[in-house]
C-alpha cells in the first residue's frame, strides 16, 4: 500500500501574495518614476502588515498613494483588492507582470515632486500590527477606477488591481 500526501497551507498562499504584492508595488513606484528607497527601507514592516492580515483575512484591500506633497492632492492610486477564495485543492499560482507593465505605462510617469504613501485598508476589529496605525485616504473626487483585473493568484487566494486617474 502506498501513501501519498502533499502540503499546501494556507501559509504558504499567504507568502506567496504579500510577496508578489509587495513587488508590485515595489515596481509601480519605481516604472512611476518615483524613489523606492522609502518602500524598500520600510519592507519588514510591510510585510508584517500584509501577511498578518492576509493569514488573519482581515486584508481589504492595498492601497499605494501618489500624491502631491504640498497641496497633499491625490495625482494617481492603486488599488490591490484582495480575494480570499482560497482551497487546499488543485489550484494556480501565478503573477501578471505585463499586465501591470503595460498599465503603469499608460497610466504614465508621476511628477518629479511626488510623494507616495501606502495604505494597507483593513476590517474593523482587526488584530494590531507593529510598525502600523489608523489613517484616512485622500479624496478620489474627479478621478475615474481603472480595473486590471487579476494580478496575482495562489490556490484561490488573489489580489485584484485597479489605479484611479483624473477625469
Amino acid at each position: 500500500m502506498t501513501t501519498s500526501v502533499t502540503v499546501n497551507t494556507y501559509t504558504h498562499s499567504v507568502t506567496y501574495v504579500a510577496d508578489n504584492i509587495q513587488r508590485t508595488l515595489k515596481d509601480i513606484i519605481r516604472l512611476s518614476g518615483l524613489n523606492p528607497q522609502n518602500f524598500i527601507n520600510n519592507w519588514e514592516v510591510n510585510s508584517r502588515g500584509l501577511r498578518t492580515w492576509l493569514e488573519t483575512k482581515d486584508l481589504e484591500t492595498v492601497v499605494l498613494e501618489i500624491y502631491n506633497p504640498v497641496t497633499g492632492a491625490l495625482i494617481i492610486r492603486w488599488d490591490i483588492d484582495i480575494v480570499y477564495g482560497w482551497s487546499s485543492g488543485e489550484g494556480n499560482f501565478w503573477t501578471d507582470t505585463e499586465q501591470l507593465k503595460y498599465a503603469i505605462q499608460k497610466a504614465g510617469v508621476a511628477p518629479e515632486n511626488a510623494s507616495y504613501e501606502l495604505i494597507l485598508r483593513c476590517k474593523p476589529n482587526r488584530p494590531d500590527v507593529i510598525g502600523w496605525s489608523s489613517c484616512s485616504m485622500r479624496s478620489t473626487d474627479g478621478m475615474v477606477r481603472q480595473s486590471l483585473g487579476s494580478t496575482v493568484e495562489h490556490y484561490g487566494l488573489g489580489a485584484n488591481s485597479a489605479y484611479w486617474r483624473k477625469l
